[in-house]
């Protein structure tokens, strides 16, 4: 008798345990456990990518401050043909460490060498010439064009920072110039590209990428990755003889490292 007027409650019981309310519960742990699954897959991608490639024109000063990042000191450059990496240290203690790779600017050697290396960027440090850039703006924008719509960089990523280089210099642009110079030029270059039968990494097969959202000027803050701009001076306002002034560049490798 006891157990035919627990039967109803019970009944109750496994209905309620199959209903709506439990099945919900498991969708979100399931996706709970997808969601960890998939951050733990991306993490290690990206722990494996240790490389912070330099990049930018000819002249723009990426091999000194390559060389400034890793000793400290001056040191004479002339343009490089070939790409050169050495570890850089990011604590005191050493233990923190990524691979910096100065690759070469010349318009001949340039996407042969990104393509190289972009597969290993953990991040990018894009170096501009703030003296010449008035004059460069168009070249610069063309050669960041290609970087932003290559399929390897748009699938990882990598944190991109807008190195403005030369700032020592009277004539230097500044870094929120040379953003608002750069979007105006690359907009124009979404526009004009967006028939050009060239697939996401440049080969001459497949539609071009999108660079930006569809139906809006373009604004870095449009990309997958995270833009940063910093100005900067390799050099150092004394010259030879003083220091570089990379405290901006030096705070941002830190932090993506």
């Amino acid at each position: 008798a006891m157990a035919g007027g627990l039967e109803p409650h019970l009944e109750a019981l496994r209905r309620e345990l199959g209903g709506p309310a439990v099945l919900s519960v498991l969708v979100a742990l399931i996706a709970v456990a997808i969601t960890f699954l998939i951050w733990r897959f991306v993490q290690g991608r990206k722990s494996s990518r240790k490389a912070v490639l330099l990049l930018g024109l000819c002249d723009a000063g990426k091999t000194l401050l390559f060389a400034r990042l890793l000793s400290g000191r001056y040191r004479d450059t002339q343009t490089s043909i070939t790409d050169s990496s050495a570890v850089y240290r990011l604590s005191q203690d050493k233990s923190t460490h990524v691979t910096l790779i100065d690759l070469p600017g010349h318009e001949s050697l340039r996407l042969q060498f990104l393509e190289r290396f972009k597969a290993a960027a953990r991040a990018i440090v894009f170096v501009v010439d703030s003296v010449a850039f008035q004059r460069e703006v168009k070249d610069v924008a063309e050669f960041l064009y290609q970087v932003l719509v290559d399929s390897t960089v748009l699938r990882n990523a990598p944190a991109l920072l807008i190195a403005c280089n030369k700032q020592d210099v009277t004539m230097a642009k500044s870094a929120k110039l040379i953003q608002q110079q750069l979007e105006k030029e690359l907009n124009t270059l979404r526009v004009t590209r967006s028939a050009a039968p060239t697939s996401l990494d440049g080969s001459a097969t497949g539609g071009p990428a999108q660079l930006g959202k569809k139906g809006k000027d373009f604004d870095f803050s449009q990309l997958p990755m995270k833009v940063e701009f910093v100005e900067c001076s390799a050099r150092g306002s004394k010259g030879e003889e003083g220091e570089a002034d990379l405290e901006g560049l030096e705070k941002w490798l830190v932090k993506v490292a």
